[in-house]
Parts: structure tokens; sequence; C-alpha cells
């Protein structure tokens, strides 16, 4: 079975979108899980495994670019999609490039194209172009942000976070 999480800070728009998935699949195919506040979805989305993440641009708290990119560190594996009102270029590279989501879906969403859309990112292996290197990376990252980070000074040499760098050293 498939595991949807969807995320809008819009009660009625959670209630549309899980009475449309429910006509269109059955319930061993998408187990749908809706939430309203992007923080709580991030928590979530650290306790379980989600395929597919969809997300409301434009939230209290988190905006959805940011909360589809954090998701992305914490699994590199769930596909992200945004659904959003805002139609500014600048949101949507920012989804592009920061997110990387598989599909931007503006509202008000046309039922045929959403549903193609979803069954597209269900069926989609975002680790098929990552290297185990990467999901590595990836991995690290969500669980210890800034582990996988090097600084390097002006002659190629590896610097030294300050805190590190005036400890006195034992051998």
């Amino acid at each position: 079975m498939k595991r949807l999480l969807i995320v809008d800070d819009e009660p009625p728009v959670l209630h549309a979108l899980r009475r449309l998935l429910k006509r269109h699949f059955e319930p061993q195919q998408l187990d749908v899980e809706v939430c309203a506040d992007p923080l709580r979805a991030l928590q979530r989305l650290q306790q379980a495994r989600f395929d597919v993440l969809i997300s409301d641009y434009r939230m209290p708290r988190m905006d959805g670019v940011t909360l589809l990119a954090r998701a992305r560190d914490v699994d590199p594996r769930t596909v992200r999609m945004m659904l959003s009102a805002a139609a500014e270029f600048s949101t949507v590279v920012a989804a592009v490039n920061r997110a990387e989501v598989f599909r931007y879906i503006p509202k008000p969403w046309s039922e045929p194209h959403l549903l193609a859309d979803l069954r597209a990112a269900l069926e989609f292996d975002p680790c098929a172009t990552l290297g185990p290197g990467e999901l590595e990376r990836r991995r690290l990252e969500a669980l210890e942000p800034g582990i996988t980070q090097v600084d390097w000074g002006p002659n190629g040499e590896v610097l030294m976070p300050g805190h590190l760098a005036t400890r006195p050293s034992r051998l």
C-alpha cells in the first residue's frame, strides 16, 4: 500500500482532496493522511515513511517550499508535490530548485490532471537517479544538520569550526 501525506492549513481543501481520493483509489491502494500544520507534518515525516507528500505553499509557521525541502532531507525517496494558488514565477522556481518538486499543481486544480500527476508520483522512484553516496549524505544531514558541511581555506585546507579549533588536542 502506498502512503500519501497532504499538508494544507485550510481544512476545506484537505476535506475536498480526501473526498476526491476516496472516489478514485481503493483503501488498500492508498493510505491518505492529512495535516493542517507544516511543523506537525514534518514530525510525521520523521516518524513514518510516506511515498508522496503534497503541500500547499502559503501556510503559517512554515511555507511549503521549506517543508518540501526539509522533507527531501528527511527522506529523499518521498516524492514531493506543491499545491498552491500562488502563481508567481519565483514560487515555482523555488519549489523546483530548493525542494526538487515532482509536480506543481495550481489551485483550483483540475481533477483529471491532479489524479494523473498523483498516479505518476506514486510510480516514480526519485532515488533511481541518486547514487548511494548521495543517499547516505542526505540521511546523515537529516539526522545531524551540518555534519557533511566542509569549510575550505584559501589554500585548500579544511577549516575547523571555531569551537573545535580552540580546544587543545590530546594524543
